[in-house]
Protein backbone atom coordinates (compact mmCIF):
# COMPACT_ATOMS: atom_id res chain seq x y z
CA UNK A 1 0.00 0.00 0.00
CA UNK A 2 0.95 3.39 -1.19
CA UNK A 3 -0.58 6.27 0.54
CA UNK A 4 -0.47 9.44 -0.89
CA UNK A 5 -1.58 12.52 1.89
CA UNK A 6 -2.68 14.70 -0.60
CA UNK A 7 -5.67 12.28 -1.62
CA UNK A 8 -6.47 11.14 2.26
CA UNK A 9 -8.61 13.73 4.40
CA UNK A 10 -7.49 15.41 7.68
CA UNK A 11 -8.82 12.78 10.16
CA UNK A 12 -7.68 9.76 7.71
CA UNK A 13 -4.60 11.17 7.54
CA UNK A 14 -4.23 11.90 11.74
CA UNK A 15 -4.81 8.53 12.08
CA UNK A 16 -2.72 6.77 10.00
CA UNK A 17 -0.02 8.96 11.63
CA UNK A 18 -0.72 8.14 15.11
CA UNK A 19 -0.54 5.00 14.36
CA UNK A 20 2.73 4.65 12.79
CA UNK A 21 4.61 7.85 14.93
CA UNK A 22 4.45 6.17 18.18
CA UNK A 23 4.77 5.32 20.71
CA UNK A 24 4.46 9.11 21.54
CA UNK A 25 5.13 10.61 25.44
CA UNK A 26 2.19 12.29 26.56
CA UNK A 27 2.75 16.16 27.98
CA UNK A 28 -0.25 16.35 30.59
CA UNK A 29 -0.26 20.19 30.85
CA UNK A 30 -1.53 22.77 33.93
CA UNK A 31 -2.27 25.83 32.47
CA UNK A 32 -4.28 29.07 33.73
CA UNK A 33 -6.20 31.86 31.69
CA UNK A 34 -5.72 35.70 32.44
CA UNK A 35 -8.32 35.51 35.21
CA UNK A 36 -6.43 32.34 36.93
CA UNK A 37 -9.09 29.74 35.88
CA UNK A 38 -7.22 26.18 35.63
CA UNK A 39 -6.74 23.77 32.86
CA UNK A 40 -6.10 20.15 32.59
CA UNK A 41 -5.12 18.40 29.07
CA UNK A 42 -2.94 15.94 27.70
CA UNK A 43 -1.09 15.58 24.10
CA UNK A 44 0.62 13.34 22.80
CA UNK A 45 2.24 15.31 20.24
CA UNK A 46 5.24 15.98 22.83
CA UNK A 47 9.13 15.49 22.90
CA UNK A 48 12.65 16.82 24.01
CA UNK A 49 14.13 19.25 21.46
CA UNK A 50 17.45 20.89 23.59
CA UNK A 51 18.93 20.07 26.58
CA UNK A 52 20.94 23.95 26.82
CA UNK A 53 18.76 25.59 26.95
CA UNK A 54 16.37 23.18 28.11
CA UNK A 55 13.35 22.70 25.74
CA UNK A 56 10.16 20.92 25.13
CA UNK A 57 7.85 21.35 22.88
CA UNK A 58 4.09 19.82 23.27
CA UNK A 59 1.36 21.09 20.23
CA UNK A 60 -2.30 21.62 21.21
CA UNK A 61 -3.19 21.06 17.59
CA UNK A 62 -6.40 22.47 15.86
CA UNK A 63 -9.55 20.04 16.09
CA UNK A 64 -9.82 18.06 12.98
CA UNK A 65 -13.63 18.01 13.00
CA UNK A 66 -14.97 21.64 13.54
CA UNK A 67 -11.20 23.61 13.34
CA UNK A 68 -11.75 24.70 17.01
CA UNK A 69 -8.95 25.87 18.95
CA UNK A 70 -8.17 23.97 22.55
CA UNK A 71 -8.03 26.04 26.04
CA UNK A 72 -4.95 24.74 26.54
CA UNK A 73 -3.53 26.85 23.77
CA UNK A 74 -5.50 30.18 24.54
CA UNK A 75 -4.20 30.07 28.09
CA UNK A 76 -0.42 29.65 27.15
CA UNK A 77 -0.84 32.80 24.93
CA UNK A 78 -2.55 34.25 27.74
CA UNK A 79 -0.38 33.63 30.74
CA UNK A 80 2.80 32.16 28.79
CA UNK A 81 3.85 29.29 31.55
CA UNK A 82 3.06 25.74 31.93
CA UNK A 83 3.42 22.27 34.48
CA UNK A 84 4.06 19.06 32.31
CA UNK A 85 3.83 16.49 34.01
CA UNK A 86 4.56 12.49 33.67
CA UNK A 87 1.69 10.07 33.20
CA UNK A 88 1.83 6.57 34.46
CA UNK A 89 -0.15 3.50 34.55
CA UNK A 90 -1.16 4.64 38.17
CA UNK A 91 -2.48 8.10 36.60
CA UNK A 92 -3.61 7.22 33.21
CA UNK A 93 -7.25 6.84 33.37
CA UNK A 94 -7.30 10.19 35.36
CA UNK A 95 -5.29 11.72 32.44
CA UNK A 96 -7.58 10.32 29.79
CA UNK A 97 -10.75 11.81 32.00
CA UNK A 98 -8.80 15.47 32.03
CA UNK A 99 -8.89 15.14 27.79
CA UNK A 100 -12.99 15.40 27.99
CA UNK A 101 -13.73 18.90 26.43
CA UNK A 102 -15.38 19.93 28.90
CA UNK A 103 -16.59 23.95 28.72
CA UNK A 104 -14.42 27.06 29.38
CA UNK A 105 -13.27 27.33 32.91
CA UNK A 106 -14.14 24.27 34.46
CA UNK A 107 -11.30 22.89 36.36
CA UNK A 108 -9.83 19.25 35.33
CA UNK A 109 -7.96 19.02 38.36
CA UNK A 110 -11.47 18.31 39.95
CA UNK A 111 -13.21 16.09 37.33
CA UNK A 112 -10.20 14.00 37.00
CA UNK A 113 -9.43 13.45 40.94
CA UNK A 114 -6.70 15.28 41.37
CA UNK A 115 -4.84 17.26 43.71
CA UNK A 116 -3.81 20.81 42.97
CA UNK A 117 -0.28 21.51 44.73
CA UNK A 118 1.68 25.42 44.44
CA UNK A 119 4.04 25.26 41.36
CA UNK A 120 7.46 26.78 43.04
CA UNK A 121 8.37 29.02 39.84
CA UNK A 122 5.33 29.38 37.71
CA UNK A 123 1.74 30.28 38.29
CA UNK A 124 -0.25 27.16 37.37
CA UNK A 125 -0.36 24.69 39.91
CA UNK A 126 1.06 20.77 39.78
CA UNK A 127 -0.63 17.34 39.94
CA UNK A 128 0.22 16.06 43.66
CA UNK A 129 -0.29 12.41 42.32
CA UNK A 130 2.21 13.04 39.31
CA UNK A 131 5.61 11.34 39.97
CA UNK A 132 7.64 14.07 37.76
CA UNK A 133 6.94 17.92 36.96
CA UNK A 134 8.30 20.25 34.94
CA UNK A 135 7.77 23.89 35.68
CA UNK A 136 8.21 25.43 31.94
CA UNK A 137 8.34 29.15 30.68
CA UNK A 138 6.46 29.12 27.21
CA UNK A 139 9.03 30.97 25.30
CA UNK A 140 7.29 30.95 21.81
CA UNK A 141 4.03 29.35 19.88
CA UNK A 142 4.67 28.99 16.50
CA UNK A 143 1.06 28.09 14.28
CA UNK A 144 1.53 25.73 11.58
CA UNK A 145 -1.57 25.84 9.54
CA UNK A 146 -4.48 27.43 9.97
CA UNK A 147 -7.05 23.85 8.86
CA UNK A 148 -8.34 21.60 11.30
CA UNK A 149 -5.50 19.14 12.44
CA UNK A 150 -3.09 21.80 12.46
CA UNK A 151 -0.57 22.16 15.21
CA UNK A 152 0.51 24.89 17.16
CA UNK A 153 4.02 24.47 18.50
CA UNK A 154 4.02 25.40 22.36
CA UNK A 155 8.17 25.89 22.78
CA UNK A 156 8.74 25.24 26.74
CA UNK A 157 12.43 26.20 28.57
CA UNK A 158 12.33 24.41 31.55
CA UNK A 159 12.76 26.09 34.83
CA UNK A 160 12.52 23.58 37.15
CA UNK A 161 11.89 19.79 37.67
CA UNK A 162 10.54 17.68 40.87
CA UNK A 163 11.13 14.01 40.62
CA UNK A 164 9.57 11.74 43.47
CA UNK A 165 12.28 9.87 45.31
CA UNK A 166 10.93 6.47 44.25
CA UNK A 167 12.41 7.25 40.83
CA UNK A 168 15.66 7.76 41.99
CA UNK A 169 19.15 5.24 42.42
CA UNK A 170 21.25 4.98 44.87
CA UNK A 171 23.36 8.20 44.05
CA UNK A 172 20.34 10.30 43.56
CA UNK A 173 20.44 9.58 39.70
CA UNK A 174 17.32 8.84 37.38
CA UNK A 175 16.67 5.61 37.13
CA UNK A 176 15.12 4.33 34.03
CA UNK A 177 14.16 1.06 35.65
CA UNK A 178 11.51 2.86 38.14
CA UNK A 179 10.81 6.04 35.71
CA UNK A 180 7.80 3.72 33.57
CA UNK A 181 6.06 6.03 31.17
CA UNK A 182 2.94 5.17 29.43
CA UNK A 183 2.69 6.46 26.08
CA UNK A 184 0.19 7.10 22.88
CA UNK A 185 -0.62 5.13 19.98
CA UNK A 186 -3.37 5.34 17.39
CA UNK A 187 -6.91 5.18 18.56
CA UNK A 188 -7.89 4.04 21.98
CA UNK A 189 -4.12 2.30 22.07
CA UNK A 190 -1.53 2.92 24.99
CA UNK A 191 1.33 1.10 25.73
CA UNK A 192 3.55 1.04 29.28
CA UNK A 193 6.88 1.25 29.73
CA UNK A 194 8.05 -1.82 32.33
CA UNK A 195 10.69 -4.02 32.93
CA UNK A 196 10.06 -6.43 30.66
CA UNK A 197 9.77 -3.82 27.56
CA UNK A 198 13.40 -2.35 28.76
CA UNK A 199 16.58 -3.16 27.13
CA UNK A 200 19.44 -1.85 26.69
CA UNK A 201 21.47 -0.59 23.23
CA UNK A 202 25.18 -0.47 23.81
CA UNK A 203 26.08 3.44 22.39
CA UNK A 204 28.35 3.10 19.25
CA UNK A 205 32.05 3.34 20.31
CA UNK A 206 34.07 6.64 20.85
CA UNK A 207 36.23 5.40 18.16
CA UNK A 208 33.96 4.41 14.69
CA UNK A 209 32.73 1.02 14.31
CA UNK A 210 34.10 -0.86 10.86
CA UNK A 211 30.66 -1.25 9.47
CA UNK A 212 28.74 -4.72 7.71
CA UNK A 213 31.24 -3.24 4.51
CA UNK A 214 34.08 -4.52 6.83
CA UNK A 215 32.83 -7.85 7.89
CA UNK A 216 34.16 -10.93 6.44
CA UNK A 217 31.75 -12.09 3.36
CA UNK A 218 31.05 -15.25 5.04
CA UNK A 219 29.36 -13.76 8.41
CA UNK A 220 28.01 -10.09 5.91
CA UNK A 221 25.91 -12.97 4.09
CA UNK A 222 24.75 -15.51 6.55
CA UNK A 223 21.44 -16.91 6.30
CA UNK A 224 21.72 -17.30 10.26
CA UNK A 225 22.27 -14.02 11.37
CA UNK A 226 20.17 -10.71 11.45
CA UNK A 227 20.83 -7.28 11.00
CA UNK A 228 20.91 -6.48 14.36
CA UNK A 229 23.08 -9.36 15.44
CA UNK A 230 25.64 -8.01 12.36
CA UNK A 231 25.65 -4.69 13.90
CA UNK A 232 26.88 -6.13 17.23
CA UNK A 233 30.23 -7.69 15.21
CA UNK A 234 30.34 -4.52 13.09
CA UNK A 235 30.38 -1.95 15.71
CA UNK A 236 33.57 -3.06 17.04
CA UNK A 237 36.82 -1.14 15.20
CA UNK A 238 38.41 -4.15 13.66
CA UNK A 239 37.98 -7.62 13.33
CA UNK A 240 39.39 -9.52 16.46
CA UNK A 241 42.65 -11.65 16.46
CA UNK A 242 41.75 -15.29 16.81
CA UNK A 243 42.73 -15.72 20.66
CA UNK A 244 44.94 -19.05 21.05
CA UNK A 245 43.38 -20.45 24.25
CA UNK A 246 39.72 -19.64 23.57
CA UNK A 247 38.17 -22.75 24.63
CA UNK A 248 34.19 -23.88 23.89
CA UNK A 249 32.84 -27.01 24.34
CA UNK A 250 30.00 -26.76 22.15
CA UNK A 251 32.08 -25.10 19.30
CA UNK A 252 34.32 -28.50 19.44
CA UNK A 253 31.23 -30.61 18.72
CA UNK A 254 29.88 -28.31 16.12
CA UNK A 255 33.60 -28.94 14.21
CA UNK A 256 34.02 -32.62 15.51
CA UNK A 257 30.52 -33.94 14.00
CA UNK A 258 30.03 -31.72 11.07
CA UNK A 259 33.77 -31.49 9.89
CA UNK A 260 33.15 -33.26 6.56
CA UNK A 261 30.17 -30.87 5.95
CA UNK A 262 32.10 -27.19 5.90
CA UNK A 263 28.49 -25.65 4.87
CA UNK A 264 26.14 -27.11 7.70
CA UNK A 265 29.36 -26.39 10.25
CA UNK A 266 29.53 -22.79 9.38
CA UNK A 267 25.77 -22.86 9.63
CA UNK A 268 25.76 -24.32 12.74
CA UNK A 269 28.72 -22.05 14.37
CA UNK A 270 26.63 -19.34 12.95
CA UNK A 271 23.83 -20.24 15.33
CA UNK A 272 25.85 -20.46 18.23
CA UNK A 273 27.18 -17.12 17.53
CA UNK A 274 23.61 -15.61 17.20
CA UNK A 275 22.44 -17.10 20.55
CA UNK A 276 25.91 -15.71 21.85
CA UNK A 277 25.13 -12.14 20.40
CA UNK A 278 21.89 -12.65 21.87
CA UNK A 279 23.31 -12.26 25.16
CA UNK A 280 25.57 -9.61 24.77
CA UNK A 281 28.58 -11.86 24.33
CA UNK A 282 30.04 -10.12 21.43
CA UNK A 283 34.02 -11.08 22.44
CA UNK A 284 32.69 -14.74 22.33
CA UNK A 285 30.52 -14.69 19.22
CA UNK A 286 33.72 -13.62 17.40
CA UNK A 287 35.88 -16.46 18.56
CA UNK A 288 33.13 -18.82 17.38
CA UNK A 289 33.19 -17.31 13.87
CA UNK A 290 36.55 -17.21 13.92
CA UNK A 291 36.33 -21.31 14.63
CA UNK A 292 34.63 -21.82 11.15
CA UNK A 293 36.89 -19.02 8.85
Amino acid sequence: MILELASLSAAETQNWLQHIVAPRPIALASTIDAEGNVNLSPFSFFNLFSSNPPIVIFSPARRVRDNTTKHTLENVAAVPEVVIHLVTKEIVQQQSLASCEYEKGVNEFIKAGFTEEKATRVRPPMIREALVKMECQVIEIKPLGTEGGAGNLVICEVLCIHVDDTLLDERGKPDQRKILPVARMGGHWYTEVNAQSLFEVEKPNSQLGMGFEALPASIRKSPVLTGNQLARLANCTKIPDIDPVFDDAHVRQIIQYYSINPEEMERELHKHAASLLNEDRVEHAWQVLLAGA
